[in-house]
């Protein structure tokens, strides 16, 4: 029970160090007068995705050699599966409650262009990192692919932050709420910015700690791979509550934050966080893994083609995500995986 406790406490931790950290980014993102594509594609998307890089990391670096890789994988695998799926279909139910305040309802109120790139670069980077876990672990080729995904990410980002398309239009201070470092301040100084991401950072690496170390105690007392319990408990319980950022844009019709938030995460972590799974581990994805790349592979595949044939998105397509999410967890619970 003390365990169980301890990893709750841990998932605190995290959050609040995601939480405070994300509030800063968003602030530097005000402060530099970036788009809100930029914002929510870049500094939200990673902010909210960092708990889910550290978590491998620390589990990859002091995690037992066979336990604490098989959590970093774990974890890695399950946050694009859980933003792809999970994170799209709340989104969907927050655009279908929002209904009766949009005129323009089923079309979403998301810039497609923004869109269109993020799926497109999240769904060709992750399918290089999967494909490395087919090509025999040679050293070489590991290392070639993880720096690929590394400097392509790169002019993901430079090319978000030029904002090439018309439509951009700079961040709001209503978007984001208050610093939290300087809560009475319209204008917080950067200096108290950059406190506020070192401190929160801080804080997401001790709690990770934590977290992986009772993942570990935690699954050999139940019988359970730790790999299963890190993807379904690491993305859930750290990532999915700041992707509610994404259902409070909605509610203000910022479609393309919210949205953006979801897709910039995916391909953060299909991208950078992959990477570093590729060279710190043997990178060899089993049954389960290739199920949930699968499913994830289908359910932003289903957006991205409304997207580019239709040009436009619906709330129906992102619950489709929600169906396979939930396919996944009945074929755990009957032990089909």
């Amino acid at each position: 029970m003390t365990n169980w406790i301890l990893l709750l406490v841990a998932l605190g931790i995290i959050l609040l160090g995601a939480t405070v950290f994300t509030n800063g980014l968003e602030w530097f993102g005000k402060k530099m007068n970036l788009s809100d594509g930029a914002v929510g594609s870049v500094f939200a998307a990673v902010g909210t995705a960092l708990p889910e890089t550290l978590v491998p990391i620390v589990a990859i670096l002091f995690g037992s050699s066979e336990a604490g890789h098989k959590i970093g994988v774990g974890a890695i695998i399950g946050a694009p599966f859980m933003l792809g799926t999970l994170a799209l279909f709340i989104s969907g139910l927050a655009v279908m409650f929002n209904r009766g305040k949009r005129d323009d309802y089923p079309v979403m109120r998301v810039d497609t262009v923004v869109m269109r790139r993020d799926m497109e670069y999240f769904l060709a980077l992750y399918a290089l990192a999967i494909a490395a876990s087919f090509l025999g672990g040679h050293p070489v080729i590991k290392t070639f692919i993880a720096l690929v995904l590394f400097l392509v990410y790169g002019g993901y980002v430079l090319k978000t932050l030029r904002c090439e398309n018309d439509t951009c239009h700079v961040v709001e201070e209503a978007d984001i709420e208050p610093c939290y470092f300087a809560p009475r301040s319209h204008d917080p100084h950067m200096t108290i910015i950059a406190f506020q991401v070192l401190g929160s950072l801080l804080l997401i690496v001790w709690g990770s700690y934590i977290f992986v170390d009772k993942v570990q105690i935690i699954s050999l007392q139940m019988g359970i791979s730790p790999f299963i319990l890190a993807m379904i408990i690491a993305p859930v319980a750290t990532e999915l509550p700041e992707k509610f950022n994404s259902v409070i844009w909605i509610n203000k019709g910022k479609d393309t934050l919210a949205i953006g938030n979801v897709t910039g995460a995916m391909v953060f972590q299909g991208s950078v966080i992959t990477a570093i799974g590729i060279m710190m581990t043997e990178w060899r994805l089993n049954t389960a893994a290739l199920l949930t790349v699968a499913l994830t592979f289908a359910s932003v595949g289903i957006a991205y083609v409304q997207l580019r044939w239709k040009r436009h998105l619906t709330p129906g397509t992102l619950l489709v995500g929600g169906a396979f999410y939930f396919l996944f967890l009945v074929l755990i619970f009957m032990g089909k995986i």
